[in-house]
């Protein structure tokens, strides 16, 4: 058997590009501060979900509730491209998050 050193290789969820689940919960708890910061954006984001304002704390640890946040934000490239631009990430990123947070492509 022949051994091959080299750079030693980082696990998956530390490669460039990828991203754990509590990265991008907290990207999407981000988001959610993004959204919750001006009225207008969140008087869009509840009417279209359905949420009730009152609800907002407690569905913020919701998986499936931050996933939405992300979709909302992915769903309007105005808002995702200000986001971006406001938390200085690539907007890639929220792809990347939806994905971790068990989202699929956005197609």
């Amino acid at each position: 058997m022949r051994i091959t050193k080299g750079p030693p290789q980082r696990p998956a969820s530390k490669r460039a590009g990828a991203q754990n689940r509590d990265e991008a919960e907290a990207l999407a708890l981000c988001a959610l501060t993004f959204l919750v910061e001006e009225d207008d954006r969140v008087q869009r984001f509840l009417q279209l979900t359905g949420v009730d304002p009152s609800a907002l704390p407690g569905l913020a640890s919701r998986p499936s509730f931050l996933l939405a946040v992300l979709d909302h934000l992915a769903g309007d490239e105005e808002l995702l491209l200000a986001f971006a631009r406001e938390q200085q990430v690539n907007p890639e990123r929220i792809a990347l998050a939806r994905r971790a947070l068990g989202g699929g492509d956005m197609g």
